[in-house]
């Protein structure tokens, strides 16, 4: 099965974290998280295993200044899991983060594997890997038009969505 492949070769990588899920509870079958540095190094995993690129986003984990994180769930005794599951719901961020999530797919079976990774919300880049899917070109433009997020390398990360003179980045938090 391709997903037991991808989940030895990204195991090589040492990733932050890895979770295997059910693809009719979660709609993909692995997902995990990797430092920046390991963004393309994971790209190449995928590509050498014939999964496409599917899409390319950010998400702003802006954290509220007095919050707390909510107490999890603990299991029932009828044998029910906590709620969560996800890589990034299992460590929630401590500091104000952006997340950029590779959602990579496959033609041949039925396997969806989800890259993630953390970086600094002052310092929003990582290296692109449009060198590895030239597609992943406007998927990152995209990204970098609505989160501010700079992808190191891109050849051309004007904006692709916004108007030209745009100086702000709508789905960026506060």
């Amino acid at each position: 099965m391709i997903r037991d492949k991808i989940k030895k070769e990204m195991a090589a990588l040492s990733p932050v974290a890895m979770l295997e899920t059910e693809h009719a509870a979660k709609g993909y079958d692995l997902d995990v998280r990797v430092s920046p540095d390991q963004v393309v190094a994971a790209a190449e995993i995928m590509d050498r295993a014939g999964f496409f690129i599917e899409a390319v986003t950010g998400v702003d984990w802006l954290l509220e200044a007095k919050a707390a994180p909510p107490k999890p769930k603990a299991p029932s005794e009828a044998g029910e899991q906590p709620e969560g599951g996800g890589a990034a719901e299992e460590a929630a961020p401590t500091a104000p983060e952006m997340e950029v999530v590779y959602d990579f797919n496959i033609a041949s079976e039925l396997c969806r594997v989800v890259v993630r990774t953390r970086i600094p919300r002052d310092n929003p880049e990582l290296p692109t890997i449009q060198q590895v899917y030239p597609g992943a070109n406007w998927h990152e433009r995209e990204t970098h038009d609505f989160f501010g997020i700079k992808f190191v390398g891109h050849p051309n990360l004007t904006p692709f969505l916004l108007p030209e003179d745009a100086d702000f980045h709508p789905l960026l938090k506060g």
